[in-house]
């Protein structure tokens, strides 16, 4: 595993983790909204052992990529980043993104980054505004910080409370900065919460493109999500006719740190079918 820092627009810079033979089929994985690449690490490592060349990156404003000065993180942008990564690729690549990492790859199909497959993660263009209203009330709850890891994990724990308290705490740092101040905050830009508000939303964006319906798509849903519902769902599948979707039981919109072995094997399944390895074909 490398750590690469790759170029962007504006003389920003996107950091990212790359795994496996930079000749295979590549798997760019974007997370979702306040994470960071690292909750991808375990799904990174499995595909790069299926064959796969791995990019995981954290978002512009996310973890260790720079942040917009101006605060501009609308999907314009995010497709331009995404625009940078895909430029390392030497040859068929899928995108696999989560919520905002979804809307992000959405946004870049439709504007001259067309994969090869795409893996939407519990996000479709109509989303719930009431389950994006709960995280965004999550997300903004704290803009002073906390003062201990035991503070994050009893914010965590209330605000997602099916999900069990870690013992040790020390893996919350991956998604925390400390600051002077000796206080610990979320590892992103509070700016993103409303850089993207000023620009058109995700359904704005797309009228008038063109939408990649002969990219083979996978929908990964947690069946407890409070974001992808059954209208949404119908929505996609009006856009993308040969859709398929993968329930995951007992995962809420957090679907590969709910049910990580589930997630990974109906991702590596389908990118297995719709963009193999060389060294598979045949096989």
């Amino acid at each position: 595993m490398t750590t690469i820092r790759i170029p962007v627009s504006g003389g920003l810079t996107i950091v990212a983790e790359e795994l496996g033979d930079p000749a295979a089929p590549t798997v760019i994985l974007g997370h979702g909204g306040g994470q960071t690449r690292h909750s991808w690490d375990r799904a990174g490592h499995e595909l790069a052992d299926a064959g796969f060349h791995v990019i995981n990156y954290d978002l512009l404003g996310h973890g260790e990529s720079d942040w917009e000065p101006e605060g501009d993180y609308s999907f314009d942008r995010r497709a331009s980043d995404l625009a940078a990564v895909a430029a390392l690729t030497q040859g068929r690549f899928a995108f696999v993104g989560a919520s905002l990492g979804g809307l992000s790859s959405m946004a870049a199909a439709c504007h001259g980054v067309v994969p090869d497959a795409l893996v939407l993660v519990d996000v479709v263009v109509q989303i719930s505004q009431t389950g994006v209203e709960r995280i965004i009330g999550f997300m903004s709850a704290n803009p002073h910080g906390f003062g201990s890891l035991e503070e994050v994990a009893d914010a965590i724990s209330a605000y997602y409370p099916d999900r069990p308290r870690p013992a040790r705490l020390d893996g919350l740092r991956k998604n925390l900065r400390e600051g002077q101040d000796g206080r610990f905050y979320w590892h992103w830009d509070p700016k993103f919460l409303v850089g993207g508000k000023r620009h058109a939303a995700i359904d704005e964006l797309l009228e008038g493109a063109e939408w990649p319906g002969r990219v083979p798509t996978l929908l990964v849903r947690g069946m407890k999500s409070d974001i992808v519902t059954e209208d949404g769902v119908a929505d996609l599948v009006g856009r993308i006719p040969h859709l398929e979707v993968a329930d995951i039981g007992g995962a809420g919109h957090m679907v590969a740190g709910d049910k990580n072995d589930q997630f990974n094997e109906a991702v590596i399944d389908f990118l297995m079918r719709v963009m193999p390895p060389a060294a598979t074909l045949g096989g």
